[in-house]
């Protein structure tokens, strides 16, 4: 992944990932967390994913009252990614601060 450039979603996106890099996270909560919407939270997921930058997988059971949920969590090449997008992407800090805003998301 050396000379790859993410977009300021995607850099956002992996920053809250690599926050706790092996801990799966739910897309709820990173949606919270990074400020991204839906629509643009999991293309990003999904290419991760594609790219074995991020494992994805199922809640192992499905909770009382609401479907099983997809969970999250950098791959060891995706923290890699992540660390080093971090490192050269200083410049980029305000940008992807301004994505990161928390947004109060309304529950079900």
């Amino acid at each position: 992944m050396a000379g790859r450039r993410f977009s300021a979603q995607t850099l956002a996106l992996l920053a809250a990932l690599e926050t706790n890099p092996t801990a799966w996270r739910h897309g709820y909560q990173l949606a919270k967390e990074t400020g991204l919407r839906s629509g643009t939270l999991y293309p990003v997921l999904i290419r991760l994913a594609d790219r074995g930058l991020v494992e994805a997988s199922w809640e192992d059971e499905q909770p009382a009252g609401r479907p099983r949920r997809h969970l999250y969590r950098l791959t060891p090449d995706g923290l890699a990614a992540a660390r080093s997008a971090m490192s050269t992407s200083q410049r980029r800090r305000p940008e992807i601060a301004a994505i990161r805003r928390p947004v109060q998301v309304k529950e079900g």
